[in-house]
């Protein structure tokens, strides 16, 4: 496809995503991480409007001046916004003035798109698509969350559907040695991937597949949950501190584990991936498992012998810079530099991901107590 025709799909993505929601959904933001789906649907407008329109249209004229404050997510270079935790407290505007903002900006885009822009703003286009991308996996995390915390455990149309594991598990071997690692070629990346590098590793050997339901199972009934050897510290206090015995989701319903999906409130597959898992979960597991996480230099060196893609997958890295990493100029900057710290490293992909948002040089990311993104572990020995 083309820019334009990239830009196309993705925006009309979003809007068929969005259908099976009722109004009252958009609005809703049931803890601090979690973000209204009205909120995604006019951040990802606000930054071509903010990073392309209103750079490089001349006499642009904004949609509405309250937009910036209301939808910047953290790009602090692009001026003050409304505090994260308070996006689920603007019923105005309206659901309805969402969608004719996308409209006005996506009308806007496409006549831009037409006037042979430069090539700076079409790096800048680029990252926007891939940006939204992002969101629109967001969002099913989010709506997820939102859903799946009400009493009657409601659900959309929607094609988010783990498969079974195959029977066939091993241990793939990999021989120590110099490996590169970070993305080279002409594809788009992110800026945290480059900086292509060698990495020494010493022999390991990783599985061809996520750990199951049924395993984890194991694990919460060997007490798993109760045992402080097992864990970090902190993540000790994390699930003791929120009472945490289970992956999100996790219901115990007349000695029957249950779990809630986007597809309705079911029993627990043992054959299916277990998901919903903090990086302190996953630790503790091959802890009880006497194996370990794999570092991301391995995860990606294995990638090309394993099949990854249903969850995206803990490694034990902290999410830092790579060799000659450098923010870029300004706003953009912000885009992952600034969160180099205190975060792991997570590989892959999930169903949730849009297709060809995907490679196995993607690094993405999250606090080590977050669990509500569709996560999973896979073992190293």
């Amino acid at each position: 496809m083309t820019l334009k025709e990239q830009f196309q799909y993705t925006r009309s993505r979003f809007l068929e995503i969005c259908k099976p929601l009722k109004t009252e959904d958009y609005s809703v933001q049931p803890d601090v991480f979690v973000s209204p789906p009205k909120w995604h649907l006019a951040h990802s407008t606000w930054f071509f409007e903010q990073f392309v329109l209103c750079k490089f249209v001349e006499n642009y004229q904004v949609f509405d001046e309250d937009f910036a404050y209301l939808f910047n997510s953290y790009y602090n270079n692009a001026g003050k916004r409304v505090l994260r935790p308070n996006r689920g407290l603007m019923t105005r505007p309206s659901v309805k003035d969402v969608y004719k903002y996308r409209d006005y900006v996506d009308l806007k885009m496409l006549a831009f798109l037409n006037d042979n822009p430069s090539q700076e703003a079409l790096d800048i286009v680029e990252l926007g698509i891939n940006h939204e991308q992002q969101h629109q996996e967001l969002f099913y995390y989010d709506i997820t969350y939102i859903l799946g915390n009400q009493p009657t455990f409601p659900t959309i149309k929607n094609k988010i559907e783990l498969k079974s594991l195959s029977s066939n598990s091993a241990f793939i071997k990999i021989s120590e040695g110099l490996y590169n690692i970070g993305h080279k070629g002409k594809g788009f990346c992110y800026d945290n991937e480059l900086g292509n590098h060698q990495v020494f590793l010493q022999d390991f050997e990783i599985s061809n597949q996520l750990v199951s339901n049924g395993e984890f199972l194991a694990f919460i009934q060997a007490g798993g949950y109760q045992d402080f050897n097992l864990w970090h510290a902190e993540g000790w206090d994390f699930i003791q501190e929120n009472n945490i015995t289970a992956p999100l989701y996790w219901h115990e319903v007349d000695d029957v584990w249950f779990h809630y999906t986007l597809n309705g409130f079911v029993p627990v597959d043992k054959n299916k991936p277990v998901t919903h898992i903090s990086f302190y979960e996953a630790f503790a597991f091959a802890e009880w498992k006497q194996m370990r996480l794999p570092t991301e230099f391995e995860w990606e060196v294995a990638s090309q012998k394993i099949d990854f893609g249903q969850l995206w997958e803990w490694t034990n890295s902290a999410y830092l810079p790579y060799p000659n990493f450098s923010k870029a100029p300004g706003a953009l900057g912000e885009y992952n530099g600034k969160f180099m710290i205190n975060q792991m490293v997570l590989r892959g992909a999930s169903v949730a991901t849009v297709k060809n948002h995907s490679r196995n040089t993607y690094r993405n990311f999250f606090h080590p107590d977050m669990r509500w993104q569709f996560s999973g572990i896979r073992l190293v020995k």
